[in-house]
């Protein structure tokens, strides 16, 4: 009788757990919400030389759209990108798991100088106040492309969409912003050794915007988030000593995974890189 009974326990078992449905894949975040809520804080690191690398890029976002592709080397690192919070304003629950994990590592490149005058706006609820600003795109400076950090990988569904996020900074002039803010870590593996700390934001030094390099095959439901990623980069100085952060990287982006892992080590100043749109069109959501 005992025997029948877990044995029918075990039927039923069985049963529910097929019935459990599996779990389901995070939703690809709103144009709107992701960009609004994505702030980087930018660190020099050591200088690192990766092997002999060229790309070519294509502008995504419309307003760009009409630059020349371009064929450009990478040189050295010079920076890492981590994400972070102001004030304690902590990105939605719809994207904070994406934006925690968007690091990007900064590649000094050239190119052509682009000559192009945009309008800016503010897109973080915290900065909405700051006035627009009138700056032109000059030299082109950078290339950040996203990387792993200490061999933490995020959730496959996230992985997918992180990995296609790469950002050609060119060099402008604005007039300061002057504020003063709190930046909070969101990454754990930085959060754990660079407390939150208070800034104050200075000089706009570059406007970084979303391209695609050539073999990297992006999905719809991706492109239509990552065209709208525009980044204004300005300096930061703080009264706070930071610690030094030795980190491993790793390339995700598929055209450039086969680069080997690279070592870094965090240092100051630091810069701010923070969303804006572009004469007057915005994220859709």
């Amino acid at each position: 009788m005992i025997r029948r009974l877990s044995s029918a326990f075990a039927a039923v078992l069985a049963v529910a757990f097929l019935s459990v449905p599996p779990a389901t894949a995070l939703a690809v975040p709103n144009p709107k919400d992701f960009v609004s809520y994505l702030d980087l804080e930018c660190f020099r690191t050591n200088l690192y030389q990766p092997p002999a690398t060229t790309l070519t890029l294509r502008h995504l976002n419309p307003v760009l759209s009409s630059l020349p592709i371009e064929t450009v080397t990478l040189g050295p690192r010079e920076q890492l990108c981590t994400p972070v919070a102001k004030n304690n304003n902590i990105p939605p629950n719809s994207v904070l798991d994406f934006i925690r994990f968007v690091d990007l590592a900064c590649y000094r490149i050239g190119g052509t100088t682009a000559g192009v005058p945009l309008t800016l706006h503010q897109l973080n609820p915290l900065l909405l106040d700051v006035p627009r600003q009138q700056v032109t795109l000059g030299v082109s400076q950078h290339l950040c492309v996203p990387v792993l950090k200490n061999n933490v990988v995020p959730p496959a569904d996230i992985l997918a969409f992180i990995s296609h996020i790469d950002l050609r900074c060119y060099g402008i002039t604005s007039a300061p912003m002057n504020r003063a803010l709190n930046l909070t870590q969101l990454n754990r593996v930085v959060a754990a050794q660079i407390r939150p700390r208070d800034v104050r934001v200075t000089d706009a030094r570059q406007l970084c915007v979303p391209v695609q390099k050539r073999g990297d095959e992006i999905p719809d439901e991706v492109l239509r988030v990552i065209q709208w990623i525009d980044l204004e980069k300005y300096d930061v100085i703080s009264p706070t000593t930071t610690p030094t952060v030795s980190l491993t990287l790793q390339h995700i982006n598929p055209v450039l995974r086969g680069l080997p892992i690279e070592r870094a080590t965090l240092t100051v100043p630091s810069q701010l890189a923070v969303p804006v749109a572009k004469n007057g069109q915005f994220p859709p959501g």
